[in-house]
């Protein structure tokens, strides 16, 4: 009779440096750690949302390998990488507070209005920390409690303490009907998705697909939130 005995593996544990992956996690235009993650869809190279966006604004190829994102509009073919941005800051310490704080500081210096998502995001780290320093623990069903009364607020909040947008949506085609109030004001952080799906549901269109949506003559990617658009389409027209 064969006996067989089951037992969990030994797991090898081997320290690595920051420094052997700061060549996967730092952007290549700028040589800083990766900040609002962007990634080219065509080569998946990643970098500073920023720095991209400055570096097409002359040129149509990735930085990285040359390869050519698109003739005219490489704008619509580049996206926020959320998983890249996260790991970046889980291995980096003090790099998100520390962009928290510029941003902060940013709009306090311009007089602004310090924009709800970063409000939010700074508060969140903030009471990551102190918990940690003050060595507090809490009982998980309290833990899920906080969370899930934390999830209803932000729910019923409906992203009102975002910074908002005012935007008008006027119809150029002769086959589809104009929107009765074409103007709306949302949160900079709702993407141009949002605005094809918000058009095709008043205009009763069977799919969101047929729509396009411009800004100065020229076609907007799914993807890009409108905070996007006033910072590289509206910022330095009159």
């Amino acid at each position: 009779m064969c006996i067989f005995l089951l037992q969990k593996p030994k797991m090898l544990t081997r320290k690595i440096k920051l420094w052997d992956i700061n060549a996967h996690i730092t952007c290549r235009l700028c040589s800083g750690y990766l900040i609002d993650a962007t990634t080219v869809t065509e080569c998946l190279h990643t970098f500073c949302r920023s720095c991209l966006v400055k570096y097409l604004e002359e040129n149509n190829t990735c930085p990285t390998c040359r390869i050519v994102i698109h003739q005219s509009h490489p704008l619509q073919y580049i996206g926020h990488d959320r998983t890249m941005q996260d790991i970046v800051y889980k291995l980096v310490p003090g790099l998100q507070e520390a962009e928290m704080r510029k941003q902060r500081e940013f709009y306090h210096k311009l007089g602004m209005e310090v924009p709800g998502d970063i409000k939010g995001e700074t508060c969140s780290a903030k009471q990551h920390l102190d918990s940690h320093r003050n060595g507090e623990t809490k009982a998980d069903d309290s833990s899920n409690k906080d969370a899930s009364e934390d999830k209803q607020e932000e729910d019923s909040d409906y992203h009102r303490s975002d910074e908002q947008v005012s935007i008008c949506l006027e119809c150029n085609s002769s086959k589809l009907r104009g929107l009765k109030r074409k103007w709306i004001r949302c949160s900079a952080q709702a993407t141009v998705l949002h605005l094809k799906k918000f058009i095709a549901k008043k205009l009763n269109l069977s799919s969101f697909n047929e729509l396009d949506i411009l800004c100065n003559e020229e076609i907007l990617g799914k993807d890009h939130t409108l905070k996007f658009v006033v910072v590289t389409r509206w910022r330095f027209k009159k």
